[in-house]
């Protein structure tokens, strides 16, 4: 365990030093392994700190396409101290940005409108009515298509446009591990001339 790697895994994960020693020592030096190890502590961590109130945070604009789309965000953390960070800022600048790249309509499936996703379920039953597959298959390419269907509204279950291999929910769970506190998007309104 050298040093480098140390800081290396530090700088990457914003994990302490004891914890990303024992992460490579548990990983036997294996710097893959124990990145790995990093990620799933630091997700435990923030699925803990998820139920914490937020009072604080900020709210930034984005504007973007030489003043034709533009987007104000609120994100919550817990302390103002966090809401100074550069790296809460990096955050909130990264989501107004996807915001006005991908249009999302809502922050969570939870936030979806019951009348809106039974529409969706009656307009794939409705694809599905001269078909001979039985019902329950149906029924589970149904909730696979609503479920398709939410991940793309939904500002947390949209691909990160910087990087599709990651959701947003998982980069804002990924800064709630580094920054130690809960983080909230409060709400977004996105105008487009």
């Amino acid at each position: 365990m050298s040093m480098e790697q140390i800081q290396k895994l530090r700088q990457e994960t914003g994990a302490g030093i004891m914890d990303v020693k024992n992460a490579i020592t548990e990983a036997d030096g294996d710097e893959e392994k124990a990145r790995e190890i990093l990620r799933k502590k630091g997700a435990a961590l923030a699925a803990k700190k998820g139920a914490r109130e937020t009072h604080e945070g900020l709210v930034v604009s984005y504007i973007h396409a030489g003043g034709k789309i533009g987007v104000l965000l609120k994100l919550y953390c817990e302390t103002d101290f966090v809401a100074r960070t550069e790296d809460f800022h990096a955050l909130a600048d990264d989501l107004a940005m996807h915001i006005a790249a991908m249009d999302p309509e809502y922050i969570s499936v939870e936030n979806i409108p019951e009348d809106v996703i039974e529409t969706e379920k009656r307009i794939y039953k409705e694809q599905f009515a001269d078909s001979d597959k039985p019902e329950d298959v149906i029924e589970k390419i149904i909730d696979g298509k609503v479920e398709k269907f939410a991940s793309e509204v939904c500002l947390l279950g949209q691909s990160f446009v910087k990087n599709p291999d990651k959701k947003i929910g998982d980069i804002i769970q990924e800064y709630i591990a580094k920054l130690g506190e809960n983080i909230q998007v409060g709400g977004f309104a996105r105008y487009e001339l």
